[in-house]
C-alpha cells in the first residue's frame, strides 16, 4: 500500500519538474537556432524548432491531464512510462542538434554545441531522476548522434569529447541512482509523516470525544445519584423529627419504611446499570454460547411484559418463531428485555411487537412500537449513557438512560450487529442480528426457588465501623452465626478466643474489597483461610466500579456483591455461596 503511494508521488513529481523542461526547451532551442543560423540550412532548424515546440506542446497537455483527473494507483505506472517516451523523443531532438553542431572546425560553435548538450544533460538529473528509465533514455537519446558522429569523425578532439560523453554519462547516471533513493526516502518520510500526524489527530479527537462524554457522563450521574440520597437525608430527617416528638406510630413507621425502600430501590438501580456498564468494559463478562429456541425465549418475553402492555393500554404482539440461534441466552434475553422496555416506556398509544426475520445464515430479531420515533440525526447519540432523548427532566420513572449503553456493549460483545430505522411521529424499530444455529436448544432454565432456613458460621472483614455492625446485626437476625472486626487480624482473634471457648466452624467469608493500611478482601480472604488451615467459600463486597477493581476482584475466582445490598440479596448469596461449595462443607450446608 505504501509502496504504491510513493510510487503515486514520484510519477507526480515527475510531471511536475516537466513544466521546467518545457521552459528550457522553449528558451534554449531559440537560442540554439540563432547561434547555428549561419552553418544550418533555414529549413532545418525551423523543422527542428517545430518538432521541438509540438513536443513541448503536447507534454503541456499531456501534464495538465494528468493532474485535472483522478487517477488509480495502477495507472501511475502508465503515466511513468509516458513521460520516459516524451523524454526519449525530446533527447533525440537535442541529439539531432548535436549532430549538426559538431563542427570541429567551427571551435566556437562545437563549444556552444558541448556546452548546451553538457547543461541538457545535467539537467535532466533533478527533472527526470524520480523515474530513472526516463533519465536514462533521455541521456541515451542524446548522446547516440553525437557519440556516432564523434566516431565516425575521428581525430584527436572527437576522441577527447568521446572520452567527456563517457564520463558525463556516468555521473549522471550515478547521481540519478542517489538522487532517486533520496527522493524515495523523502517521500516515505512524508507519507509517514502524514500519516502520523493524520493519527494524532484521530487520537486527539478522540480524546476530547471521550473527554467530553466522560463530563456529560459524571454530571448525569452525579444528579441521578444526589437526588436518591436527598430523598434519603430528608427522610431520615423526618424519621428523627417524628421520633422525637415519642413513639412512631406503626403505620408512619410502615410508610416511611416503603418510602426508604423504593429511594433505595432507585439508587441500586442506578448503581446497577453502572456496575453493568462496568462490567462490560472491564473485559469479565464472560459469553457463554449455546443454541436459544427462539420460540421458547419469546414466551417468555410475552408474558413478562404482558402486565406493563396491559397496565399502558398498548397493544403487545409476539409473532411465533421455531428457529434457533447461537448466542448468550441471558445476554440475549437482557438485550431484547431492555429494547422493549423502552418500547413499552416511551409508547403512549398503538402498541409493540416482538418478531424475527431470516437474513441469510443468520436471524434479525425485530421490536417494533408505535412510539415517537427518533430523528435522525440524534440516532447515535441514544446509545451513550444518560442519553433520554424524551426525559429532558431526569424523571426516575423513565428509566436511568442506561439500558440502550447497556445493550450496546453486550451486542458488540456477543458480535450481533445492532440496528435501528426510525421515523419521527410513526415509531422505532430496533434489531439484533443473531447467526442461526442448526443443534436443537435445550430448555432455557427456569428460576428456582433458594433453599430455605440455612445457618452458617461467618467471617465478616469490614474497616467502616457502621456498616460492620450493621451487617452484624442483620447476619445473626438472619441466624447466622458471625465473626466479624475491621481487619483480618482482628476477626482471627475474635475467631480463636470462640474456638477456646467451644466449637467454632467456619462456612463462609464476606470481605469489604477495600479495607484499611492498604489491603483488600483478597488479602483479607487468603489469610483468613490460613487461619483456618483450609479454603471455604467466600463473598467479596465493593462500591467500586472501576473497570480495573472490577477486573482484580474477578481474579480471585470469589463471588462478588456491589454496593448497595439488600438483606435479600445478601441472604440469596449466601445460600449460593454454599450451594457452590456443597462439597467442600455439606455437613453445614
Amino acid at each position: 500500500m505504501q509502496e504504491d503511494k510513493i510510487r503515486e508521488a514520484l510519477v507526480e513529481l515527475l510531471y511536475r519538474n516537466s513544466y521546467g523542461v518545457v521552459v528550457a526547451n522553449i528558451l534554449i532551442s531559440l537560442a540554439a537556432a540563432y547561434v547555428l543560423r549561419s552553418t544550418v540550412s533555414a529549413s532545418w532548424l525551423v523543422g527542428w524548432l517545430g518538432a521541438v515546440y509540438l513536443l513541448t506542446t503536447i507534454r503541456v497537455l499531456a501534464a495538465r491531464r494528468f493532474f485535472s483527473r483522478d487517477r488509480e494507483p495502477a495507472s501511475a505506472s502508465r503515466w511513468a512510462w509516458l513521460a520516459a517516451a516524451f523524454s526519449c523523443v525530446s533527447g533525440l531532438l537535442w541529439g539531432a542538434l548535436g549532430w549538426v553542431g559538431f563542427l570541429p572546425q567551427e571551435p566556437v560553435l562545437f563549444s556552444f554545441t558541448v556546452i548546451v548538450l553538457t547543461g541538457l544533460i545535467c539537467g535532466t538529473v533533478p527533472s527526470l531522476s524520480a523515474f530513472p528509465p526516463a533519465l536514462v533514455g533521455s541521456i541515451i537519446a542524446t548522446v547516440l548522434p553525437i557519440t556516432v558522429r564523434s566516431i565516425t569523425n575521428g581525430g584527436d578532439i572527437s576522441g577527447a569529447y568521446l572520452a567527456l560523453l563517457a564520463g558525463l554519462v556516468a555521473i549522471n547516471l550515478y547521481y540519478c541512482r542517489t538522487t532517486y533513493q533520496m527522493l524515495r526516502e523523502t517521500i516515505r518520510l512524508r507519507l509517514e509523516n502524514v500519516e502520523l500526524v493524520s493519527h494524532l489527530q484521530e487520537e486527539r479527537d478522540r480524546a476530547q470525544a471521550a473527554d467530553r462524554a466522560k463530563t456529560r457522563f459524571l454530571a448525569a450521574a452525579s444528579h441521578d445519584l444526589r437526588q436518591p440520597i436527598h430523598a434519603l437525608s430528608l427522610l431520615i430527617s423526618t424519621l428523627a423529627v417524628l421520633g422525637h416528638r415519642g413513639a412512631v406510630q406503626s403505620a408512619d413507621a410502615r410508610d416511611l419504611a416503603g418510602k426508604a425502600k423504593s429511594i433505595v430501590g432507585n439508587l441500586s438501580a442506578l448503581l446497577n446499570g453502572l456496575l453493568d456498564i462496568s462490567r462490560l468494559d472491564a473485559g469479565v463478562v464472560t459469553v457463554a454460547r449455546e443454541t436459544v429456541n427462539l420460540s421458547q425465549l419469546f414466551y417468555q418475553l410475552s408474558n413478562e411484559f404482558a402486565a406493563a402492555a396491559k397496565d399502558r393500554g398498548l397493544d403487545w404482539r409476539v409473532v411465533e418463531s421455531q428457529l434457533q440461534v447461537d448466542s448468550d441466552p441471558m445476554m440475549l434475553k437482557r438485550i431484547l428485555g431492555n429494547l422493549l422496555s423502552n418500547a413499552f416506556r416511551y409508547t403512549i398509544s398503538g402498541g409493540a411487537m416482538l418478531g424475527c426475520r431470516r437474513r441469510g445464515a443468520s436471524v434479525e430479531i425485530q421490536v417494533w412500537d408505535t412510539g415517537p420515533g427518533i430523528p435522525a440525526d440524534q440516532q447515535a447519540i441514544i446509545f451513550e449513557e444518560f442519553v433520554q432523548l424524551q426525559n429532558p427532566a431526569r424523571d426516575r420513572t423513565q428509566g436511568l438512560g442506561l439500558g440502550l449503553a447497556i445493550v450496546r456493549r453486550t451486542a458488540a460483545l456477543l458480535q450481533h450487529p445492532l440496528k435501528l430505522v426510525s421515523v419521527t411521529g410513526r415509531g422505532s424499530m430496533f434489531s439484533v442480528t443473531v447467526p442461526q444455529a442448526s443443534t436443537v436448544a435445550p430448555p432455557l432454565p427456569d428460576n428456582k426457588a433458594s433453599p430455605a432456613g440455612i445457618a452458617v458460621s461467618i467471617m465478616v472483614v469490614e474497616d467502616e465501623r457502621d456498616v460492620l455492625d450493621v451487617m452484624v446485626q442483620l447476619l445473626r437476625l438472619q441466624g447466622h452465626r458471625v465473626y466479624a472486626g475491621r481487619s483480618a487480624a482482628e476477626v482471627q482473634q475474635i475467631h480463636a478466643e470462640a474456638m477456646t471457648a467451644g466449637d467454632a466452624p467456619v462456612d463462609l467469608i464476606i470481605a469489604d474489597y477495600r479495607l484499611g493500611d492498604g489491603a483488600t478482601g483478597l488479602d483479607a480472604i487468603e489469610d483468613l483461610c490460613a487461619h483456618i488451615g483450609r479454603s471455604v467459600p467466600a463473598l467479596i463486597v465493593t462500591g467500586d466500579t472501576s473497570p480495573s477493581r472490577i477486573k482484580d476482584a474477578t481474579a480471585g475466582g470469589h463471588r462478588i456483591l456491589h454496593k448497595p445490598i439488600t438483606g435479600e440479596e445478601l441472604y440469596e448469596a449466601i445460600v449460593a455461596a454454599c450451594v457452590d461449595g456443597e462439597e467442600a462443607i455439606k455437613s453445614d450446608c
